[in-house]
């Protein structure tokens, strides 16, 4: 089958659930967080260059750049003065003379200890703080991820790649949801540059939700006013994010990778750079330097929107603002600590974050002596 007829064939997938109108707007966030310090001080932009476990999130077809040896990566990040921590884990292996590979990805965002203050008013209007328990928020995510590759030549390499993934929310005892989804992406790579595709929740990703409240907290609910929800379903629409990058070479051991995506969303009128009633597209740029295949350093910028500006008090005057990044990164022969910095919203604002992840391959001991 040729390349072109696979593309044609992911494009006919994909565009009929388009006009399904049943769509919860930013459901399922937490998976847009992004997976690795690389791609976040890179601004996200990895859908044509990730070539390691974390391509499971960013491109599935990009696992294939694993050759050899089974590549792990781990992360760890806190938000909001570290009330928010959001955990990433994967694996990835090569199959078949590195002509395939497989990968699973698995996610955690979570709140704890978020105060349950359902009976903290007494009946005689007093308060008791002895009544105040805790429970926690969290999301979990699990990809199973594939790939392959589809051409193979000196100068040009296609490839294939696919997530099937399984999502588990839970908010205390309360509420619970299952969700299901597919991502499906593919990458290109020349001699210097690079291209991809990728259409994540391509069939839609649905969760069903499900809640439990005893009768006492029912009633409590309906004297204050709440309304008590039943079982629902969240619909996640398909999004398509597009790439592509360039190597420069700056000198004998200084090397230079540019990249921009576009992120374009089906749910509605986002705050973007474009904003059409079904269609939003949101750019991220992202810059590597390479320094003896040794040190790292990386820039990005993504979260483009209209903002009112701080200094106009009549607030009728909008502004461009976005979202910085930068980091750096350090290699000792096969381990990989990457480090970034960037904040929650953009360059004026506060929530500023430090991360850290490690990536490294698994090498038995004949590959070591």
């Amino acid at each position: 089958m040729r390349f072109y007829t696979k593309i044609s064939l992911l494009l006919l997938l994909i565009i009929p659930v388009f006009g399904f109108s049943q769509f919860r707007k930013y459901s399922n966030e937490f998976l847009n967080i992004g997976a690795g310090a690389r791609g976040l001080a890179m601004g996200g932009a990895q859908v044509a260059s990730a070539k390691d476990a974390t391509a499971g999130y960013w491109n599935p077809a990009g696992l294939t750049g694993i050759k050899e040896y089974t590549n792990v990566g781990i992360m760890h990040a806190e938000y909001f003065g570290g009330i928010a921590k959001y955990d990433y884990l994967s694996a990835a292996m090569p199959l078949q003379d590195n002509k395939r590979a497989l990968g699973f990805s698995l996610f955690r965002f979570a709140i704890d200890d978020i105060p349950n203050t359902l009976f903290l008013v007494e009946p005689d209007g007093s308060f008791n703080y002895d009544r105040i328990q805790t429970f926690s928020s969290a999301d979990y995510a699990f990809l199973l991820s594939f790939a392959q590759k589809i051409k193979e030549t000196e100068r040009q390499q296609i490839s294939f790649g696919i997530n099937a993934k399984v999502i588990y929310r839970k908010v205390g005892k309360f509420a619970s949801a299952w969700g299901f989804g597919l991502d499906a992406g593919l990458q290109m790579h020349g001699e210097k540059w690079h291209a991809g595709i990728v259409a994540r929740d391509v069939t839609t990703t649905f969760n069903a939700w499900s809640f439990k409240f005893t009768e006492k907290e029912k009633e409590v609910l309906y004297l204050t006013n709440n309304k008590i929800p039943v079982k629902s379903t969240e619909l996640t629409a398909p999004r398509i994010i597009i790439g592509g990058g360039y190597d420069f070479k700056l000198g004998k051991k200084v090397s230079l990778m540019a990249e921009a995506n576009v992120d374009v969303t089906f749910d509605g009128k986002r705050n973007t750079v474009f904003s059409g009633n079904t269609i939003s597209i949101d750019p991220h740029i992202g810059l590597e330097a390479t320094i003896s295949d040794v040190f790292f350093v990386r820039a990005g910028i993504t979260n483009f929107q209209r903002a009112l500006k701080d200094s106009d008090t009549l607030n009728q005057k909008k502004v461009w603002i976005y979202q910085p990044s930068a980091g750096a990164g350090f290699k000792i022969k096969n381990i990989m600590i990457d480090y970034a910095f960037t904040n929650l919203a953009n360059q004026s604002n506060p929530l500023y974050t430090h991360i850290f992840s490690l990536r490294f391959n698994i090498v038995g001991k004949k590959e070591t002596e």
